[in-house]
Formats: C-alpha cells, sequence, structure tokens
C-alpha cells in the first residue's frame, strides 16, 4: 500500500513539489512565505520586550522624579524703628497672598540693624514691652542665612526678591552672592544644593534687555499717583528723598523717575533728592527756590520710613531737610510711611519676583 501524505510520518517532509513544504496542518506553503511569517514573529516578540522594558524605566523614573521645593526670600536693608516695620511687612504680606503655598522668609541686609536686634532678641523685657514685633524680625537674620537654612529644610529653587529701590551698591553685592551660590557645581548633578537660584530686580528695575528699566520706572511712577494727589491738595510741590551712594551712580535713576513724573503729573512738580550722592539737598533747594516754590510735601523715596525719614528728613535738627526748606521760607508738609506701605509698590516687588522665577524655570505656586 502507497504511503500516503495524510501519513503522521510523512508530516512536515518535503514534497516532489520545489521549494515547497507540507507543515502540520497540512498546508502547503513556500519557503519565502514561511521565513517572512518567522520574520514578524520575531519583530512582535522584540517589540513586545521593548515596550515592556520602556514601561518599567517609566514606571521606576516616575517614581525617582525630582520633586522641587520653591521658596521666597525678601532681602531687605531693614529698620530699627518698631513702626516702619509696616513697609517690610506689608510687602511680605502681599508676597504671601499671591503665593500662598510658598514660605517667605525675610533678611535684612544690614549688618549694624541685625546686631540692634539680636541684641532685642536678647533681652526678655525688649519682646515683652514689644509683642507686635513679630518673631522672624526680632529674631532676624542675613539673606544668607535664610538661602541656607531654607536650602537646609529641602527648599532647592529659590527666588531672592530685593526690596531696594535703585539698581546700586547694595544690590550689585547681593546679586553677587546669589550669582555665587547659584553657580556651586558637583561631581554629581544630584548633588547640587540648588536648583534654581535667582534674584529679583529693584523697583526702579536694573541693566539688561529682558526687562528694560525704563518700563520698571514707569510702572512706578504710576505707583506715585497718591502721593501727587496729596501734594496737589496742599498746592504744594512734591519731594522724595532718596537714601542714594557717595561711591556709586545711582543718581541717574533718580534723575529719570523725576523726569517721568513730571511728564506724568505737569500740574505738581515733583523733585528727588539723596541723602548720599547726587542730586542732593542742595540741588534740590536750588530747583525749588527756581519755581518759587511755596509748599513742600516731602516724603522719603524709602520702603520704611525710619532713622532717615524721622531724622534726617522731617527731624527737628537743624541740619534736617524740614528745617533747612523752611529757613528758605517754605512751608513743609512732612509724610512719615514708607514706600513698602503703599499696596501698588508691594505690587511691584511680588510682580519682579514672578518675573525672576519665570526667567530661571521656577514656578511659582
Amino acid at each position: 500500500m502507497a504511503q500516503g501524505w495524510n501519513n503522521e510520518k510523512n508530516l512536515g517532509e518535503k514534497r516532489e513539489i520545489p521549494d515547497q513544504f507540507f507543515n502540520w496542518s497540512g498546508i502547503f506553503v513556500s519557503r519565502a512565505v514561511e521565513k517572512e511569517i518567522l520574520m514578524n514573529r520575531r519583530m512582535i516578540f522584540f517589540a513586545v520586550i521593548m515596550l515592556s522594558i520602556f514601561s518599567a524605566g517609566t514606571v521606576m523614573a516616575e517614581e525617582h522624579k525630582v520633586q522641587h521645593k520653591n521658596a521666597i526670600v525678601l532681602a531687605m536693608f531693614g529698620t530699627t524703628v518698631e513702626p516702619a516695620l509696616k513697609g517690610l511687612l506689608n510687602i511680605q504680606e502681599k508676597m504671601q497672598q499671591a503665593y500662598p503655598g510658598i514660605p517667605v522668609k525675610i533678611g535684612f541686609t544690614s549688618n549694624i540693624i541685625r546686631r540692634i536686634w539680636q541684641k532685642r532678641a536678647a533681652d526678655p523685657a525688649y519682646a515683652k514691652a514689644h509683642p507686635q514685633v513679630p518673631s522672624e524680625i526680632l529674631h532676624v537674620q542675613g539673606p544668607l542665612a535664610a538661602i541656607a537654612n531654607l536650602q537646609d529644610a529641602g527648599y532647592d529653587s529659590i527666588v531672592v526678591q530685593t526690596t531696594h529701590i535703585a539698581p546700586a551698591e547694595e544690590f550689585l553685592d547681593l546679586s553677587a552672592y546669589v550669582d555665587a551660590l547659584a553657580g556651586i557645581d558637583t561631581i554629581k548633578a544630584r548633588f547640587k544644593p540648588f536648583h534654581a537660584l535667582t534674584i529679583g530686580r529693584p523697583m526702579l528695575g536694573t541693566f539688561g534687555v529682558i526687562h528694560p528699566y525704563g518700563e520698571d520706572i514707569k510702572i512706578a511712577v504710576k505707583a506715585m499717583k497718591a502721593d501727587v494727589d496729596r501734594a496737589r491738595q496742599n498746592k504744594a510741590a512734591l519731594v522724595y528723598m532718596g537714601h542714594g551712594n557717595d561711591h556709586f551712580p545711582s543718581g541717574g535713576s533718580y534723575l529719570q523717575f523725576a523726569h517721568e513724573m513730571r511728564l506724568a503729573y505737569p500740574d505738581v512738580l515733583t523733585v528727588v533728592g539723596t541723602v548720599e550722592g547726587y542730586p542732593g539737598l542742595d540741588e534740590v533747594v536750588q530747583e525749588l527756590k527756581d519755581a518759587k516754590v511755596q509748599t513742600v510735601y516731602i516724603r522719603a523715596f524709602m520702603i520704611v520710613a525710619g532713622d532717615h525719614a524721622t531724622n534726617d528728613m522731617a527731624g527737628p535738627d537743624a541740619d534736617s531737610w524740614k528745617s533747612i526748606l523752611e529757613k528758605e521760607g517754605m512751608k513743609v508738609i512732612p509724610y512719615l510711611h514708607g514706600m513698602g506701605e503703599n499696596d501698588q509698590v508691594a505690587a511691584i516687588y511680588v510682580q519682579h519676583a514672578a518675573d525672576a522665577a519665570s526667567d530661571a524655570g521656577i514656578v511659582l505656586k
């Protein structure tokens, strides 16, 4: 009896037909098709393996994803005058309202002022007599210490927002501190102390092309409308006493601010002088005399109405601005409030912090 092709013995054996074989299912398939089937199976198997590896890697990456913690440090010159703290605390409050989930710490840049607060903190009688002074002020630190403490607590993305008025010596020094800390590098990237550390610009802006300082000055001018209104009501010229610097040419920012004030409010003469550097009180007096001003509404162009405002500007001594202007025959109306008490000024610093964060890739939320 001839062997049939359905016999188990012949399953898978070659037939007499070229380039064909008989597989287990009894179907004739060409070798080329069989190779293609095997190749497709291998590709599918390889794709499944790669998908499994990718999925596992994605899960592991999610499990080890770094969660950056954000914080803000308000770098302020500081003050020892308790009522003047309102200017500083208002800026902190507005910053906290803008970013309720982010810590907003205060750091005083003045070594002298910090030492005075340290002595007060060591005196139980002082704390008892001044319960309105927050503990953060009573035990105030410098910006470097505030940054270090936040980093030690796990905050690796920090915006240092200065409350300086002009981009002068103190702002540039602070910028150098921040840049130095931000530049710390490590062999292994995960050990870098900061993911991002940046500084926000002063009220009147700073050099650079991303945020033109001229626009910052115009925004500051809009924030001064209430001062202009008060001066107008008193039929007075508006005089601002800035801090200035004997060793840094910060006068240009003040003079441009005064120029923009006059353009925005042409019916009220605005004059700006500084305690140190140019333009000084002599220039202020001469400009007021040339304009035949009889009444002056005077205010410190500083975040707080501290020692400079209460003594140098409005004090009873013969060398105060008030006394000198009165000696020139002018009526002087002092306004003893810091710029920080102006909500529109506080809003400027909030915006500058937001700009600095955005530029550095920090998401403040």
